[in-house]
C-alpha cells in the first residue's frame, strides 16, 4: 500500500506539500499540485484518516448511543442527527444499548477509546455514564438528549413534556370531551411523568374528575398501547377520548379499538405525542403533539460542536417547544 512518502518521492516534493495538496490548506502552485495528483493516481494512494486524526487530534467523528426500540421516534431523531453531522463535515457512529447496562457501558467505552470528538447520548434514564469511565476521558464532550439528571459538565436537550401533555388534554377538553383517559408511558421515565402531570393539570384547571381506571401505564411501545387500551375498553364507563403518552402507544390503541369493532373518532377519540411520520398515513390520520425531530437532532449536534470548541463552558439545559397538530382522530362533542 502506497504511503504519503511514496507520493512525495514520485512527485519530487516534500510530504508536507503532498499534505497541503490533499487538505487544500495552503497555496501550492498549479504545476506542483498537478504532479502530486498524478502521483496519487499512479500509486492509487488513499489518505489515512487515522494518521490525519492523530496529527490533527480530531477524528471528525461523533458517537451516538440510543436505546434499541420499535418506536419510530428514535429512528427519526437519529436521521436528523446524521443529516446534521453530514452537513457539518462529521461522520456518525451509532450504537444501540438495548436498555442493557452492560451493553451501554461497553459501547460507551468503545466510542471513547476510538477517540470520537464528542458523544450524543439518548438513553440516559437508568443508564448513566459511569463516572470512572468519564474521568478516564475527561476531554470528550457529551450532550444528553431526551432527559438526564442535570450535570454542570454536560448539555441536556429535552422537550417540554409538561406543556405538551397539557396541550394534548386541553385540546380534548376544547372539543367537548369530559370522560378523558390517559395511557402514560412508564413512570420511571421523566417524559412520561411530565406528560401525565400535564394531563392532570389540564383536567384540574377545568375541575374535571379523572375516573378510576382512566390512568394506564405501559412502555413507550406498540404492544403497551394495545393492552392498555383493551383495559380501558373493559371499564364499566368507557372514555370518549384518550391521550396516549406517545405515538407508538397511540398506534397500539388504534389496533385495540379496531379489534373491538369500534371506530376512531366516532366511538373513541385519540391524541398522541411525537408526530412520527406514520401519523398522517393512519386511518384516520392521528392528531398529535409535534416534536421537531430534525431540529432536535440539529440542536444536539450544534450544542456538541460548540462544546468541542468551548470545552470549559458550563452545561446548559436546552428545551424545544411542543406544538399541537390537528388531524382527524378527535371527534368534536360540542
Amino acid at each position: 500500500m502506497a504511503t504519503m512518502k511514496d507520493v512525495a518521492k514520485l512527485a519530487k516534493v516534500s510530504t508536507s506539500t503532498v499534505s497541503h495538496v490533499i487538505n487544500q490548506n495552503r497555496f501550492v502552485s498549479d504545476s506542483v499540485a498537478k504532479r502530486v495528483l498524478q502521483a496519487i493516481e499512479t500509486l492509487n494512494y488513499a489518505p489515512s484518516a487515522l494518521a490525519r486524526s492523530l496529527k490533527m487530534k480530531q477524528t471528525k467523528t461523533i458517537g451516538m448511543l440510543v436505546t434499541a426500540s420499535s418506536n419510530p421516534f428514535y429512528a427519526e431523531v437519529v436521521t436528523g442527527v446524521e443529516q446534521s453531522c453530514y452537513e457539518r463535515g462529521y461522520s456518525l457512529v451509532l450504537c444501540n444499548t438495548a436498555e442493557n447496562t452492560q451493553r451501554f457501558n461497553h459501547n460507551l467505552a468503545m466510542l471513547m477509546q476510538k477517540r470520537v470528538d464528542g458523544l450524543i447520548i439518548m438513553c440516559t434514564e437508568g443508564l448513566q455514564p459511569p463516572e470512572d469511565l468519564l474521568n478516564r476521558y475527561p476531554s470528550i464532550p457529551i450532550v444528553m438528549m431526551d432527559w438526564s439528571p442535570f450535570s454542570s459538565k454536560h448539555d441536556v436537550i429535552q422537550d417540554n413534556s409538561l406543556l405538551g401533555g397539557t396541550l394534548a388534554c386541553q385540546h380534548l377538553i376544547d372539543m367537548g370531551h369530559t370522560r378523558i383517559a390517559c395511557i402514560a408511558g412508564p413512570l420511571d421515565k421523566a417524559t412520561a411523568k411530565q406528560r401525565l402531570a400535564g394531563f392532570r393539570l389540564a383536567m384540574s384547571e377545568v375541575k374535571l374528575d379523572i375516573i378510576e381506571g382512566y390512568e394506564q401505564f405501559c412502555k413507550f411501545e406498540f404492544e403497551g398501547g394495545l393492552f392498555a387500551m383493551q383495559t380501558l375498553l373493559r371499564l364499566p364507563i368507557r372514555p370518549t377520548a384518550v391521550f396516549a403518552g406517545n405515538d407508538a402507544i397511540a398506534l397500539g390503541a388504534y389496533q385495540a379499538i379496531f379489534r373491538a369493532q369500534l371506530s376512531i373518532p366516532n366511538d373513541i377519540s385519540i391524541i398522541g405525542y411525537d408526530d412520527i411520520a406514520l401519523c398522517e398515513y393512519l386511518t384516520p390520520p392521528l392528531t398529535t403533539i409535534h416534536q421537531p425531530k430534525d431540529a432536535l437532532g440539529e440542536l444536539a449536534v450544534d450544542a456538541l460542536l460548540h462544546r468541542i470548541t468551548h470545552p470549559d463552558r458550563k452545561g446548559q439545559i436546552l428545551s424545544l417547544t411542543p406544538e399541537l397538530i390537528e388531524r382527524q382522530s378527535v371527534y368534536p362533542l360540542i
